[in-house]
């Protein structure tokens, strides 16, 4: 299993919109997208502004199809939220539950051939 922390910031002029127009918008572009994928990437959204400056908002993303989560980035850069530059992504960090254990048990089975 993977987990991906994306890390993501919102513009000035996104901001600047009416809330409702930002619910609005996110309920077009961003809702469909994560229920297209919750099959194989579950999303988590975390609001980050007050803690750090990096990036204003993150997501975990968890998944065991990194196909899948790399088409959704993909889908979610082709929303006018990305092409208008309401969001761009800051920081992905990718890692593997539990490598250290696969790796080991990698090392046990070429031990064992």
């Amino acid at each position: 299993m993977y987990m991906v922390m994306l890390g993501y910031s919102f513009s000035p002029q996104w901001l600047a919109l009416p809330r409702s127009e930002r619910q609005r918008l996110k309920a077009a572009h961003i809702a469909p997208l994560v229920e297209k994928y919750a099959d194989r990437v579950r999303a988590r959204f975390f609001d980050a502004e007050a803690f750090q400056t990096r990036f204003s908002d993150f997501a975990l993303l968890e998944t065991a199809d990194l196909t899948a989560y790399y088409f959704l980035i993909e889908e979610l850069r082709d929303t006018p939220l990305v092409g208008q530059g309401y969001l761009t992504f800051k920081d992905v960090v990718l890692g593997i539950e539990d490598g250290h254990e696969h790796f080991e048990r990698s090392l046990a089975a070429e031990a064992a051939a």
